[in-house]
């Protein structure tokens, strides 16, 4: 049904998506998108190693500090490759939320029986192993392949891609999973509920890290249309 605003940009909606094929599939496209999402990257920073003489069992000269490095250093360009940098993956934190006043009200009758149930439950088996899969233990027996039917490693839970928007669609592992249920149904389904989510992004050479990379970079790339600000910044001399 039309809400009177027939040239109203569509909202994308955020996503969790399996990667690869297995069974039961599991994905679940945000009900509301987060209000908020806090990313981190934690980097560690040390002085360069002491040296070691030949057949000498201890440094010939003693471990110095990074703030002793900083401190001798004039040449920036120079301490930039001293350094020795550890450099975190990062992490991404947010809540989602599930109401199903909206369904119910729609008459949908999945959400009447059951709630928001589906939803959360498929989160919940985002952290199991896949190899515990009951269902696909069933049909692995149907079909004649003893220990469940899985296309991904079963000992694992599966690799799932975080797709916010067009410019993210990351592999991540689940740190943690907080689920909140605060309404119920008559019989006792959950109605209501907030799903905090803790993810550590998955950076390698895989295409869905590669494509959110180039976009990273690709938008770093456009804010030299704001070059001249750098006018107003005083640097000394």
């Amino acid at each position: 049904m039309s809400d009177g605003f027939p040239n109203k940009p569509k909202i994308l909606r955020g996503a969790f998506v399996e990667f690869g094929l297995s069974v039961p599939p599991l994905f679940v496209v945000f009900q509301f998108n987060p209000i908020q999402l806090t990313r981190n990257r934690g980097l560690s920073f040390a002085a360069p190693g002491s040296t070691t003489a030949p057949g000498a069992s201890a440094p010939v000269v003693p471990p110095r500090t990074l703030r002793q490095v900083h401190g001798r250093t004039s040449d920036l360009l120079a301490l930039q490759k001293q350094q020795l940098v550890t450099v975190q993956e990062q992490t991404i934190g947010f809540d989602i939320r599930l109401d199903a006043s909206d369904r119910l009200d729609d008459g949908d009758t999945i959400t009447e029986q059951f709630g928001i149930a589906p939803q959360l439950s498929t989160l919940e088996l985002m952290v199991y192993p896949k190899g515990e899969s009951l269902l696909g233990s069933a049909l692995g027996a149907l079909l004649g392949k003893p220990g469940g039917f899985s296309f991904t490693r079963g000992a694992n839970p599966p690799m799932i891609l975080f797709i916010f928007g067009r410019k993210r669609v990351l592999p991540v592992n689940i740190n943690s999973m907080n689920i909140t249920e605060t309404e119920f149904s008559t019989d006792l389904n959950p109605v209501r509920a907030t799903v905090a989510v803790s993810l550590t992004v998955i950076e390698g050479k895989s295409v869905p890290y590669l494509y959110s990379k180039a976009m990273t970079e690709a938008m770093s790339v456009l804010n030299l249309a704001n070059a001249a600000d750098v006018a107003n910044v005083v640097v000394p001399g």
